[in-house]
């Protein structure tokens, strides 16, 4: 737990029906929201979770306090509940529950306390903590997509990778001796089986280490260069499969973010400035921005959206009658619910690709091994008379 001195631990302690035995300081004066390394990780349905309580507690008429002493003496999560207990603490001393919260950025993002901040100033909590709900839900949703879009082939590649490894580095070996020893000449696909195999014991090294060393240099360069980062998101994106799969994801964050605090009642720019906060690729940051700029400018929003050249025409035109019928709200969530559907799509689209791909490649792999191996076998015992 958080604390300032040790009597402010023992009333802690005290106000949650507990005694203090013994107490000592971390090392390096830690905080809780620094998360350590040990310490349990909150996931989204934790906060939808805690979310969702409080959002019960508000709509029935508990008092604020009583609601984070309740979460805090009830949830099973250490980290959530410390964090908790510093937030009850906290607002205990005058700090409103946005202010909370905004001390532990690693738990509860801007968006989060965006929301819970346009809340407080409207009054209507409850409807902030269902927004966060909403959107909570909509992340877990596709996280979960992603996962299980990735799972099998993932699984099949790592398959495709122990086969190759199992047959160049140990069986193809074994039997190299074997059919150098036949004393006929062997076929060509034979002799590429018997090279690739030799180059593979002698190089294994180099082989294994070759993705690590250019996955973490591309992460190295990329921080240390913001050019060679923005290129490499730009070429990413121009990929055939990847590329439209990264946008969709990307744009239907942003969609759903600016839908969400729109919906709040926060104004168009802070919404535009949150939504681009959840996108990671440096080449659609700044199409976001030139949205923003468009927007500060006094363009409409649809007009700003169609000129970012990042969201289809249909979106646009579902943009621009909401403006028009001043219902913008409905349609920014007509606009999520949109790329969520394209976003599904995309994932089960690529999976439709991978796993055949993935899938004839081991084929072909084991085809070659037996061809080259086995050929010349039986090529032999055609010769021996008998």
């Amino acid at each position: 737990m958080s604390a300032k001195n040790e009597i402010d631990l023992y009333n802690q302690l005290q106000a949650a029906g507990m005694e203090l035995m013994g107490c000592s300081d971390m090392d390096g004066g830690s905080k809780l929201s620094g998360l350590s390394l040990g310490v349990k990780k909150v996931k989204i349905r934790d906060l939808i979770q805690l979310f969702m309580h409080l959002e019960q507690m508000q709509s029935a008429g508990v008092p604020m306090l009583d609601s984070l002493a309740d979460i805090r003496d009830t949830t099973d999560h250490n980290t959530l509940r410390d964090v908790m207990a510093e937030v009850h603490r906290d607002v205990s001393e005058g700090s409103s529950l946005s202010e909370s919260l905004a001390r532990h950025p690693k738990i509860f993002n801007s968006l989060y306390i965006s929301l819970i901040a346009a809340g407080e100033d409207t009054g209507d909590l409850t409807s902030s903590y269902r927004q966060l709900m909403k959107f909570l839900k909509w992340m877990d949703e596709m996280q979960s997509q992603i996962k299980k879009a990735t799972r099998y082939p993932m699984i099949l590649l790592g398959a495709v990778v122990l086969v190759v490894v199992v047959m160049m580095g140990y069986v193809v070996p074994e039997v190299v001796g074997f059919i150098k020893n036949i004393g006929q000449e062997l076929p060509f696909y034979t002799i590429w089986l018997i090279n690739t195999s030799e180059f593979f014991q002698a190089y294994w090294w180099g082989i294994v280490g070759a993705p690590f060393a250019v996955f973490f240099g591309f992460k190295g360069l990329k921080k240390l260069s913001a050019d060679f980062a923005y290129r490499v998101d730009y070429m990413m994106l121009s990929f055939p499969i990847y590329g439209n799969l990264t946008r969709k994801i990307n744009i239907a964050r942003y969609a759903q973010t600016f839908g969400a605090l729109f919906a709040s009642g926060i104004d168009i720019m802070n919404c535009l400035r949150s939504g681009r906060q959840t996108v990671g690729n440096l080449a659609l940051i700044e199409a976001m921005e030139a949205v923003e700029a468009y927007v500060q400018a006094g363009s409409p929003l649809s007009e700003a959206f169609s000129l970012s050249g990042e969201f289809p025409s249909l979106v646009t035109r579902m943009i621009k009658i909401g403006e028009e019928s001043g219902n913008l709200t409905s349609v920014l969530e007509q606009v999520s619910d949109f790329y969520t559907k394209d976003v599904d799509e995309a994932i089960q689209g690529m999976i439709a690709m991978i796993e055949p791909f993935l899938t004839a490649f081991l084929g072909i792999m084991i085809l070659w091994i037996v061809a080259a191996v086995f050929g010349p076998i039986y090529s032999s015992f055609e010769n021996i008379g008998f």
